[in-house]
């Protein structure tokens, strides 16, 4: 298998998983949505499915669509990505590539689907939360933790299906993703996979979603009109702060999933 179609195959994949993830959470948190307030449980299906769907179509490639899972992989000790890719720096750059080009692809795809709701949507964090994870409790540290052992959970589940007979295929990998995010998933939102986070927060920043903010502007004394008036766009915060989490963590936790995995499968 050439590494052009291992290239391909996770950049539609992955963006795939983007799209409709990242168009899930448009959809349940962009106001004027006709899914607004659909609810975490809604989320969480949302992604689970974008998985599956990445999945089928990124089968060529053994569909990792995560660097955390190409990670993974190499700490479990395997010669071959899938038959006739080997495991090398080579290999793993074109991995890489394609689920990072990918993630951001998708995510710009999303931008266009729900175009006009962001045009109309006042508030930035809403904005932001469409393309990227954020904490509920902002502590760096613990929110690293939180994404390592949610990121080691899909991964060490991942490389036992390769062990366990079953006749589910793509739909395991999306229940798994809807079980960590109902259960792992409220203090970080669950990234666990850093080309989920970091391609979509690239095209958060260059995306063009500022938009004027309107204040009143008193005239004359009390009860008078208060016309408003529009201030300059306000800048917007893809929170670089905290990326590294969403990056970091999830590494961590597929190496040390990969690692067990040896000494137990």
């Amino acid at each position: 298998m050439a590494l052009a179609e291992v290239f391909v195959s996770e950049l539609i994949g992955t963006g795939t998983l983007l799209l409709l993830g990242a168009g899930v959470v448009a959809n349940v948190l962009l106001t004027k949505s006709k899914g607004f307030d659909g609810g975490w449980l809604l989320i969480n299906f949302g992604w689970g499915l974008g998985v599956m769907a990445g999945v089928f179509v990124a089968y060529k490639s053994g569909a990792h669509l995560n660097p955390a899972v190409t990670f993974g992989v190499i700490a479990s000790g395997a010669d071959e990505f899938v038959p006739g890719v080997s495991v090398d720096p080579a290999s793993t750059l074109v991995y890489l590539a394609g689920q990072m080009a990918g993630a951001f692809l998708g995510a710009c795809l999303c931008f266009v689907a729900y175009r006009k709701h962001f045009e109309e949507e006042e508030d930035d964090g809403k904005k932001l939360a469409v393309f990227s994870t954020g904490p509920a409790i902002r502590s760096y540290g613990w929110n690293f933790a939180t994404e390592v052992i949610g990121t080691f959970v899909l991964v060490f589940v991942v490389l036992s299906f390769g062990n366990t007979p079953h006749q589910l295929g793509p739909l395991a990998v999306a229940l798994l993703v809807v079980g960590i995010g109902a259960s792992l998933g409220g203090p970080t939102g669950y990234a666990i996979n850093p080309a989920r986070d970091l391609g979509p927060r690239i095209a958060h920043a260059v995306l063009p979603m500022q938009h004027k903010a309107s204040v009143a502007v008193g005239v004359g004394g009390p009860g008078a009109a208060t016309p408003e008036r529009p201030t300059p766009a306000r800048r917007k915060d893809s929170d670089w702060s905290y990326a590294w989490v969403p990056v970091v963590g999830p590494i961590v936790g597929g190496v040390l999933a990969g690692l067990l995995s040896q000494v137990v499968f």
